[in-house]
């Protein structure tokens, strides 16, 4: 039957690249295990640095030079007794930072308007957080994306396609981040989140969604997006002890539940932070470029100590990014800017570019410089 045709066992080891091997395929259950790893070297000079905070104080930037195995994540993925129950299970590890976890979710497909999940799902605040990783252009996120956008965390979701060629999900997690928290320390706020991305002319944008015309399109690839998050944070920590909250940072890089982050003497325990994206992009012949602006805002501060001098802290800018694949399938060249506009009149911005050689000609094996 087509059932039998579709869900038949498999050669154990079959592999598509950039898709995994797939070990087992039965009509009752199947299961794919696939791998990333990254490897780089960084040096951040000169390495004697210093910045002056937003309060006027001379901090010392960490500048580094290192070689590290940066991270590692490894994925269980396949459905069981019913091909509409799909699973994943993630071992994670960044052994920069000597961190590991072990995670998941789980799936309903009801009909191609709404599945139903549960697990750890994204804070729906940025459109890199939303499956795009690791079909980038650098290894890690541009600065303004990852100082606007939510994590990861606890949570259930909801997906699927309302219209044609547009499609939604929605998710409320116990926070905008679940990394370094456990759930004795974890508040009883949630965190609510939503997106919408419209791809109107070819109905997709290559694998992933990610940066680059790896698959060089021979008609225009459109994506247009939006994404909100909102949420009632907290330090997730004792007050005599650091915050374990650390996804929120301000312009200056500070982490406002730091204590003496906004004023000498005061700790923030809790604010709100609330953010907006919207994003377009597109993919033609080799080309892409993509963009996305972002709006934030932390208020409603509760403090220990006293006040903080400000009501809340508004922030909006946006990124930029172009990719060409100058030797199709094998070389690729990038360049990106992104900006803040901030509240502390500080407006860092950030300038940079690289070049991506697929040695196999395949997006499973990148050289990035």
């Amino acid at each position: 039957t087509a059932r039998d045709s579709v869900y038949r066992s498999s050669i154990a080891g079959e592999f598509t690249p950039a898709r995994g091997f797939d070990i087992v395929k039965t009509r009752r259950s199947s299961l794919n295990i696939s791998f990333y790893g990254l490897f780089r070297y960084m040096n951040q000079t000169p390495g004697d640095q210093t910045f002056t905070d937003h309060l006027g104080r001379e901090r010392t930037v960490k500048a580094r030079n290192d070689l590290n195995w940066h991270r590692t994540f490894v994925w269980l993925t396949g459905f069981f007794w019913d091909p509409k129950f799909r699973y994943n299970i993630s071992l994670w590890s960044l052994p920069t930072t000597q961190q590991t976890l072990l995670f998941g979710n789980m799936q309903y497909r009801f009909s191609p308007a709404f599945t139903l999940g549960v697990g750890i799902a994204p804070n729906l605040t940025a459109r890199s957080v939303q499956g795009s990783w690791p079909f980038w252009g650098s290894s890690d996120r541009q600065m303004s994306e990852d100082f606007f956008r939510g994590g990861f965390s606890s949570g259930v979701f909801a997906t699927g396609q309302v219209l044609p060629r547009v499609n939604y999900t929605l998710s409320i997690n116990t926070n905008i981040s679940q990394l370094g928290t456990t759930a004795a320390n974890d508040t009883r706020d949630f965190a609510y989140s939503a997106s919408l991305v419209w791809r109107p002319t070819t109905g997709e944008f290559g694998p992933r969604g990610g940066l680059g015309d790896f698959e060089h399109h021979t008609s225009l690839a459109t994506q247009f997006g939006v994404s909100a998050g909102t949420s009632r944070e907290g330090r997730y920590a004792d007050e005599t002890a650091p915050p374990n909250a650390t996804q929120i940072k301000l312009s200056d890089g500070v982490n406002p539940f730091d204590e003496n982050a906004l004023a000498e003497g005061v700790t923030v325990e809790k604010l709100d932070y609330d953010e907006v994206a919207v994003d377009a992009g597109l993919k033609l012949r080799g080309f892409s470029f993509q963009s996305e602006y972002y709006w934030r805002r932390l208020s409603n501060f509760q403090t220990l100590g006293g006040p903080v001098p400000m009501t809340s802290i508004f922030d909006h800018g946006f990124q930029v990014q172009a990719m060409h694949m100058v030797v199709p399938r094998r070389l690729g060249l990038y360049a990106t800017y992104g900006k803040l506009i901030d509240d502390f009149d500080r407006k860092p911005y950030e300038i940079s570019g690289g070049t991506s050689f697929y040695p196999t000609g395949t997006r499973s094996w990148r050289l990035n410089l």
